[in-house]
Parts: C-alpha cells; structure tokens; sequence
C-alpha cells in the first residue's frame, strides 16, 4: 500500500472490508484523494457511506455477473471466506467481540508470540511426526534458487562431482554421442558411464551367487542396523540432489519439477521402509498357555530381484531395493536399459550408505538381462513395474521350473485411468487437474489420466477451457525451467504414440503444434481426441495423449462399469460437489487410488499408497503399510519352558 501510494504515475486502488485497513491507507495518504477504495456490491455500505461523504474518498462497487452455473462457487468462496471466525466481515458483527480485539494488530501478536509455529501445525519437515522426516523440495518459482539448482547441475554435467557421467547434449531424453547417435550398445555405455554395462548373463548368475552368500549376514543384522542404513541413504540422496537431477534430466527426459520429485519420493521410500522395518520386523510375542514361550518374527526371504522401469529411474528403482533391503532380503537389481545411470548413482550412494556391495548387485540391461535373472531358482521373489504383458511372463517363468519353491511376485502395471466430471465440477479445477494428470510428465506415469469423461452439459464449455489451457503448455528442453512438456523416453515410444494418434486422425479435438527445436528430439505433442464409447480405448497409450467421451444425465454409475469393464484398476478420478455422487464412484469402483477433486497424480509415500488391482497389478500398495511384510517370511519360535524343570512363571506369581 505504502509503495502504490508513492508510485509516480499509479492510480492507486484498495478492495477491503476492513476498517482497520481503511484508516490506515487513510492515514498514509493524508489530505491526497487520486486513489479509491473497492466493496463487493451489498458489503461494506456502512464502513465506506461515512467516508464518501465526509471524506470526498471514491469507492468503487463491483459485482460477479454470470449464470447460475459460473457463480455458485464464486458465492460458495465468499460465504466460506466472510463466515470464518477470523473475518472481519463477522468479527464486526459479533457482540461478543470488543474493539480492541477487532482492531488488534496480527503482527504484534505474532510478535508477543515471539514469531513461534502454532504448536498443532507442523512445519514441512515435521509433516509426518518424530518417526520420518519429510523429504526437502525446492521453490521452483524463485529465480535465484533455480539459478543455484542449474548451476549445481551443470557441474555434473560437465564431469563433476567425480564418478559423474561424461558430458553429452540431451536430444529427446536420451543420452547422445556423435552426430546425433543413440546411445544403445554396450560400447557406447562404457564410453560415457564406465561400470555401466550390460550383464551377461554369466554375470547376472554371478551377481545371484555374491547376493545369495551375503544374505544370511545381512538379515541377521536385524531390522534396527538395517534401517538406520536406509536412513543414511534418504539423507545422502538429499546432499547428492543436483547430480541426480541432472541424470533425471538426461537420461529420462524430466523436468526440473519432475526430477526433483524423483529425488523427493526416492528420500521417502528410503525413511518410510526405514520406520515400517522398526514397526513390523520386531519379533513380536504371541499369547499361549503359562509355561510356553511363543513367538512370531519376520525375516527375509533370500535373494530379491527388482526390476524398475524408465519413468521413474530413482524413485522406482530405489523404492524397490528399499523394501527389500529393510525387509533383510539381498537384492538383484536390472533398472530399465534406457535409464541406467541414475540407478548406478544411487546403488553407490546405497554402499556409501553402509550396504555391503555383496548385498546390493547391478545388473544393467535389456529384456535378456531381466529373464536370465528371474528364471534363476535361487531368486525368492520378484519386485516388478512395467507392462502387463511383462507382469504375465515373469509370472509364467517363476511357475514353469517343478522344482522351483512357490515365491511371490509384487508387480505394479499399467491401467486405463479414467476421470469422471459431472455437471456440478469447477470447470477451473477441472481443467487444471486435467492438464496436470494427461500432459505433464508427457503423460509418462502409469497414474496419468488417460480417459476424460464429462457430463454432456458441461463438456462443451469444459473442452473450450481444456484446449485454451493447452495452448498454454510450453514443449521443449526439459533443462529449461520454463518447460511444462518435455520429450518422450525415446524413438520407440513416440512412434507407439504417433502411430495411434494418425490412426484416429479424424477424432482429434485439438493438438499441439511442435516447437522448431523439437525436431532433434523425441518429442510428441499433446493432443486430445474424442471417443465414442468408453469401451472404444482398448490399450494403455503411454504418453500425452488424453481420450474424451461424454455420459448422460442419470449416467454416473453406468459409465464406472464401463470403465471398470476394461479389467484395469490402478487410479480413477471424480470431481463433482456432490457428496453422494462421489461415494456412488467408490462403492462401485475397483481400483487402487481413487482422487476426489484433485490431480490423478503424485501420490506421496506413507500418505496415498500405490498400486492396483485386476490388470493394474498384484499389490500389496507401495509406499503403504502392507508392502514391507511381503518381502518376508513368517517365523513361529515355540518353547516348552517347564522343560527346565519346572513352570518359572507359576512360582514367581505373588500372593
């Protein structure tokens, strides 16, 4: 206010209700009127008539004009914001309120208050109690601490810290050497990351020999040792958050938002499984009849392999071998062959961390590198994210060997996530949480919306707003900070998503046009298209392509059968103001995470547990408090202790 009203050349203009906020412009601008103050139309009349007319003071009365279904939220906000207890508007209408109070100034109270945290507000790193510590994020909105972010990336990217990747430019998220060459041969790998190989698959029956010899010793370390390992680790992901941002950026196409999300969920896999190994594997004592000792403990199951896709190169990858790890498993890790070296960073900072290097192996590579290591009988289990199809042939393999023990497989897969909108959604947040959950990411999660369905009356409107939102989306580098939309994970992948596009050529809505630059890279564009049936999407399109239909009034639960028809149950979103509308979608739905009113993506560890159901996986949730117990075994210890030559327990009862 102090540097509007001293502004040469500005027309200053002030919207309030509160009187105190007016006599204190008032008294700043002294005998000067070349301002105005604002009211909402039927608000404040009393606090302004006096001023106006014996002040000479302009006020301006504005009013929201529009139909009933533009104006219902807005009043909604405003019943909610001048009916809270705090307003001014109703503190000025309470006889219980005295003037002091009303005209109390919030700074000196937090002043009085010494600038404390209110004690039952926890700040950000307390989220989750004295247990875990939250992970640390970055205000990306802040120019100086996106300089400070790039630079320390850059220092990566030019061969520092050491064991960093060579530099190379990034072209469609892959890395590249030459005249534009992929790097995909094992040649190329050495060339720029060193260790980083391909296994063989003498070699991944080696790394399975070193796991499964460390895996006694380090089970028996106990659930405490391990944990505080997977502690140590969560903080050395945070001191080694620039380089692994700058792999994220490199090697999988990220953004900057999204990379440092990658290191943000990888820190929280680490401290959650950390607290959930103190909670659940503590040997725990079982009731029984005086005289007998009974109790339960949970231990690791041997050799785990984890096999991790490329859109989550960190989080996935290490959220995998976390769980394992904790549970007192020795792990057996192939990360995706497009994202190797980010798995490589975090398997040394896992040894830096304390793991032995014996209980910890990896084992870059393809599909080849994956079914030598799965179809090993001394593997106890099975950590998989990917394609369903993939799901079904690991599945097979650990059944076809007759000799082979019974182990589980934890898979999380794809799905066909679906977003439901009726008639009385905030077109606003419904277009921002569509474009948040279809195109960022170029809709690479296996959580992003891939199906739009709306209610017939408002899909008009809602789709003029949705193509207004992603003209606004800005294609390119993902190093850039003002990138929304980086490139897909490779040529494949964008011939996958073009194929399918060009084929349905005659329903798309609306497409984005390519930047110039995008055409060194494996960039695809957002686009929209119309579907006639919900049955019409048969297959999950990985990438930022986002499919429409429309359902009738009176439709609501016809239309989640549908979408449930396709056997796929990972996530499902539903805006609506109805209550009832949204518990008719949960008791009919069949799907691991359904987001009322929000984005379909980013669930966060320990707080929205992940994974599906039907075709979407096998479950248990990752991130979620049922995960770590199927990494193990159950134990039973039984003890007749009168064998000793007498019930101890019996004599020393008292009275």
């Amino acid at each position: 206010a102090r540097a509007l009203l001293e502004a040469e050349g500005l027309y200053p203009a002030f919207a309030t209700h509160n009187a105190l906020t007016v006599a204190t412009v008032m008294e700043w601008a002294g005998p000067r009127r070349d301002f105005e103050f604002q009211r909402l139309h039927g608000m404040g009349e009393g606090l302004y008539d006096g001023l106006m007319k014996e002040g000479g003071v302009a006020v301006r009365v504005y009013a929201p004009v529009g139909g009933y279904r533009d104006l219902l939220a807005y009043l909604v906000r405003r019943l909610l914001e001048n009916g809270a207890n705090t307003s001014f508007v109703h503190q000025i209408g309470a006889a219980g309120v005295s003037d002091d109070e009303l005209l109390a100034d919030p700074v000196a109270e937090a002043e009085a208050a010494g600038f404390s945290p209110h004690p039952a507000i926890p700040l950000p790193a307390a989220l989750y109690g004295p247990e875990r510590r939250n992970s640390a994020g970055l205000d990306l909105s802040d120019e100086q601490v996106v300089a400070d972010t790039l630079a320390a990336m850059g220092k990566t990217w030019s061969g520092r810290p050491e064991n960093a990747p060579q530099a190379a430019p990034i072209l469609g998220g892959r890395e590249k050497r030459g005249e534009g060459k992929a790097v995909t041969s094992p040649a190329d790998r050495r060339v720029i990351a060193g260790e980083v190989v391909e296994a063989s698959p003498a070699e991944v029956a080696r790394a399975i020999d070193v796991a499964a010899l460390a895996q006694p010793s380090w089970n028996g370390r106990g659930p405490e040792e391990r944990a505080a390992i997977l502690e140590r680790l969560g903080d050395l992901l945070e001191r080694d958050r620039a380089p692994l941002m700058a792999l994220a950026v490199r090697e999988a196409g990220k953004t900057l938002g999204d990379a440092i999300g990658e290191v943000r969920e990888a820190t929280d896999f680490c401290r959650y499984y950390a607290v959930e190994a103190r909670r659940r594997l503590a040997i725990q004592r079982l009731p029984g009849p005086t005289g007998e000792l009974n109790e339960l403990a949970l231990a690791g199951r041997g050799v785990f392999a984890c096999v991790s896709p490329w859109n989550f190169p960190l989080a996935i990858f290490l959220g995998q071998v976390a769980a394992a790890l904790a549970a007192g498993n020795t792990v057996v890790a192939k990360p995706a062959p497009q994202t190797p070296l980010i798995a490589a960073h975090a398997v040394r900072l896992a040894i830096e961390a304390g793991v032995p290097g014996e209980a910890l192996q990896l084992v870059p590579g393809g599909a080849e590198v994956g079914a030598a290591l799965v179809a090993d009988p001394r593997v106890a289990g099975v950590a998989f994210t990917g394609s369903t199809a993939s799901a079904r042939r690991i599945a097979h393999t650990l059944l076809e060997d007759e000799r082979r023990p019974l182990v589980p497989l934890i898979a999380e897969t794809g799905g066909l996530n679906a977003m439901l909108v009726d008639s009385t959604a905030l077109p606003e947040q419904v277009t921002q949480d569509v474009i948040t959950s279809a195109f960022l990411t170029a809709g690479q999660r296996c959580s992003a919306l891939r199906l739009l369905c709306l209610h017939e009356d408002v899909a008009p409107q809602i789709l003029e707003m949705l193509k207004g939102a992603m003209d606004e989306l800005v294609i390119g580098d993902p190093a850039d900070p003002a990138t929304d939309v980086g490139p897909v994970i490779d040529e494949a992948a964008r011939g996958r998503i073009d194929d399918w596009v060009e084929a349905h050529i005659d329903a798309v809505l609306h497409r984005l046009p390519l930047p110039a630059g995008a055409a060194h890279g494996t960039f695809t564009p957002p686009t929209l298209l119309r579907m006639g049936r919900v049955a019409d999407l048969d297959r999950e399109i990985f990438g930022p392509v986002l499919h429409v239909t429309t359902f009738k009034a009176g439709a609501l639960e016809e239309t989640v059968d549908e979408i449930m028809a396709s056997g796929y149950g990972l996530t499902l979103g539903v805006h609506t103001r109805i209550g009832s509308a949204a518990e008719t979608v949960r008791a009919r739905a069949r799907v691991g995470n359904l987001y009322v009113n929000r984005s379909m993506i980013g669930a966060v560890v320990g707080v929205q547990p992940f994974g599906g159901e039907g075709l979407s996986g096998t479950g248990p949730k990752a991130g979620g408090p049922h995960y770590l117990p199927r990494f193990c075994v159950e134990r039973t210890w039984t003890v007749d202790t009168t064998s000793a030559g007498g019930n101890a327990s019996l004599l020393s009862l008292e009275g």
